[in-house]
């Protein structure tokens, strides 16, 4: 039976073993997946399991995105462009890294019907997921992407792979068109982020790369101000698809059907 893992900390809130063993199960395909709480001196061994195909396919989440880099053999052009790796598998015998959140987020955008096109974007946070959004909304034409986290170094961080962006102090909430929480806040029902909102107006679009919970308290402060809001669950699934097409060489059936499963 082949094994594959999403590998994190925290790995709590991961729904990516339901979905992928319901995509398995659905094309008879002889595998597993399952979760694994990690820290970072367990990379290594858990990437060697990989070489000795112990471990098929691995999926990586916070905050393991870059730290997995220098134990692979070889990264995508994306991987490569972002500095961020999500998936990771045996490829012709070299240990390969992928990052399918950017076309995650690409088609999650496209899902919604919104178009990034000369609108202004403000993310918040620095980590994670935050550098394959740039780079997506880069390519899918934003005019201005903005960037403010709560430790202002590690947003400036960014600048040597994004030149173009801009850099904000927390707290401070500058015009936008979409806003997107790409900072952990709202794992926990309890966490807040305090930032004022109440000046931004409405029809914006908060959108928040979290999934679960479905409505975090950044989404609810979005609606309560007439905006639309957007969790995370298109995306996660269109980033488990892709992955999933690269393991196994299928495309699982994207339906009602996967997007109920993680309701």
């Amino acid at each position: 039976m082949k094994k594959y893992l999403v590998i994190g900390n925290p790995i709590e809130h991961s729904l990516s073993p339901k979905l992928h063993n319901h995509w398995i199960k659905n094309n008879n395909i002889n595998a597993i997946y399952e979760k694994q709480k990690l820290n970072e001196d367990d990379i290594e061994s858990v990437i060697l399991k990989v070489r000795e195909k112990k471990i098929q396919g691995i999926n990586v989440t916070v905050p393991f995105k870059k730290i997995v880099i220098p134990f692979l053999d070889q990264l995508s052009s994306e991987a490569e462009n972002t500095q961020s790796v999500n998936t990771i598998y045996l490829n012709n015998n070299k240990v390969f890294g992928h990052n399918t959140d950017i076309i995650g987020f690409e088609l999650s955008i496209k899902y919604l019907g919104f178009n990034i096109k000369n609108k202004k974007v403000l993310v918040l946070g620095a980590g994670g997921v935050v550098p394959s959004i740039i780079f997506a909304l880069n390519k899918m034409q934003a005019s201005e992407i903005i960037i403010t986290n709560r430790t202002k170094e590690n947003a400036e961080k960014l600048k040597d792979l994004f030149d173009y962006i801009k850099i904000v102090d927390w707290g401070y909430v500058p015009e936008f068109d979409l806003i997107i929480n790409a900072t952990s806040l709202g794992l926990n029902e309890n966490d807040e982020i305090n930032l004022d909102f109440s000046k931004v107006g409405q029809n914006k679009l908060f959108y928040d790369v979290i999934y679960n919970p479905h409505e975090t308290n950044f989404l609810k402060i979005g609606k309560k101000l007439g905006n639309k809001i957007e969790n995370g669950k298109s995306m996660f699934i269109y980033q488990a698809s892709a992955a999933f097409k690269l393991w196994h060489g299928v495309n699982p059936e994207l339906n009602n059907e996967t997007f109920k499963l993680l309701d």
